[in-house]
């Protein structure tokens, strides 16, 4: 993922793709904050090839998998949703 943040929360989601997650590249504005053409593809080299490629893509698969555990039948989601609706029901 390459993030290009504009306004609002978007740097900081742009800051946890790449800094917390790991799961992508943060694009940099030039002195007019403009993301050039050559920016783009320097983002875009980082997260296809060599080795911090190669660590975005595990950190995503270990994303995905965190999520995926989280929204199956007994995980976290789950079991929250479970408990919200029977707090619900309480009413």
């Amino acid at each position: 993922m390459v993030a290009l943040p504009q306004w609002s929360d978007q740097s900081t989601n742009a800051k946890f793709v790449s800094d917390v997650w790991r799961i992508g590249i943060r694009g940099m504005p030039d002195g007019k904050g403009i993301v050039g053409n050559a920016e783009i593809v320097r983002c875009l080299k980082h997260v296809v090839e060599g080795e911090t490629g190669e660590e975005i893509r595990r950190s995503a698969m270990k994303w995905k998998k965190l999520a995926r555990e989280a929204v199956d039948e007994g995980g976290s989601s789950d079991r929250n949703i479970q408990e919200f609706v029977s707090t619900l029901m309480k009413f």
